[in-house]
């Protein structure tokens, strides 16, 4: 418990489950946030780590950015996240079954769905052994094109303030990532008339988007920081943002897919210092998350209630992004001051 509490990211998390089955090879973490908003959502990422301590790490850093992304998205749910440590030989639908059973004993204080690494397979194995499976098929489905809708709304807002209108034809966009989010984010503001820049590490991925998308310039993924554009979107993974890397980028404006972008907080400083306007990742990609979570919705899953609040990020992003400069704070602080104003007040 004690070098527990000494992790940096434990952040009074209210509850860290072990995983550890041997016979399917499940090794992993279930963090568990903060439940003041109601029960905890959150995704299941599936990766290869170095280590129990770099998963445990990430549980935690992805729960506590899932209660601030319920908060701002204003749904009735609690942060949390579910990590499995993708090391193991062992066959998928053991091991997914095994980690279905762990999520059962939590009696639906976790809801959780589908996150990196994660294929519609897997969760069809934990959905057949658990009754707190979201995201599935039939009804929400993948949660990626909702996490680009967010980011596109959001990124309207950011447009809007700093060039005057939320026009997209015209201006240039790199995108850090042609995955799910990224690949979805990229035809949409292909479709306006942006012109964009796009990198990733998967070879398919970049042959995927040249061919539904033959003007779009590609660079390698070291170079993608450099390129000078308009708005710069990491659809990647995280710790996009530190001293090292902000000095190199040359853009106006930051609003992308990727959880945990900035590699500690005072990078939202240094962001805000160099005259870019960053848009908060858990704000930006909060679509996934109202899309998924509203299967647990009393009324039934209705996709014009998700619509309608996947758009409304973008009055929340203008929210931050005026109060950021009427104060002359970072839009990182901003929006965390927010979040806590909204999931604190219910304890």
């Amino acid at each position: 418990m004690t070098d527990l509490l000494r992790i940096p990211e434990f952040h009074d998390h209210e509850a860290v489950v072990y995983l550890n089955d041997k016979k399917s090879g499940l090794r992993g973490f279930i963090g568990i946030h903060n439940t003041n908003l109601g029960p905890a959502a959150g995704g299941t990422r599936y990766w290869h780590y170095t280590s129990e301590k770099d998963a445990l790490r990430d549980a935690m850093r992805l729960s506590r950015a899932m209660t601030y992304k319920c908060a701002l998205a204003r749904v009735p749910h609690g942060g949390a996240k579910g990590v499995i440590m993708a090391n193991s030989h062992h066959r998928a639908s053991e091991l997914f079954t095994a980690y279905a059973k762990r999520v059962n004993l939590l009696r639906g204080t976790f809801s959780t769905g589908e996150d990196v690494g994660l294929t519609p397979e897997h969760l069809r194995v934990l959905e057949k052994n658990s009754p707190y499976i979201i995201g599935r098929e039939r009804f929400a489905g993948n949660p990626s094109p909702w996490a680009a809708k967010g980011v596109f709304h959001a990124m309207r807002a950011a447009l809007e303030t700093t060039f005057g209108t939320d026009e997209i034809a015209g201006r240039t966009f790199a995108i850090k990532g042609l995955g799910k989010v990224g690949t979805v984010l990229c035809g949409m503001l292909y479709e306006r008339g942006g012109r964009i820049i796009g990198a990733d590490i998967d070879a398919a991925r970049v042959k995927s988007v040249k061919r539904k998308y033959p003007k779009v310039e590609i660079v390698s993924p070291k170079d993608i920081h450099h390129q000078r554009v308009d708005v710069f979107a990491p659809c990647a993974l995280g710790d996009e943002f530190s001293k090292k890397t902000i000095p190199q980028l040359r853009c106006q404006v930051v609003c992308g897919g990727a959880n945990n972008q900035l590699t500690t907080p005072e990078d939202g400083n240094r962001l805000h210092s160099w005259g870019i306007l960053y848009v908060p990742d858990y704000l930006a990609n909060g679509g996934g998350l109202i899309n998924v979570v509203a299967e647990l919705d009393k009324r039934g899953y209705s996709r014009k209630r998700v619509e309608r609040k996947v758009q409304g990020i973008y009055g929340t992003a203008k929210e931050i992004i005026q109060r950021s400069r009427g104060e002359n704070k970072p839009t990182s602080e901003v929006a965390d001051r927010l979040a806590e104003t909204i999931f604190l007040k219910k304890k």
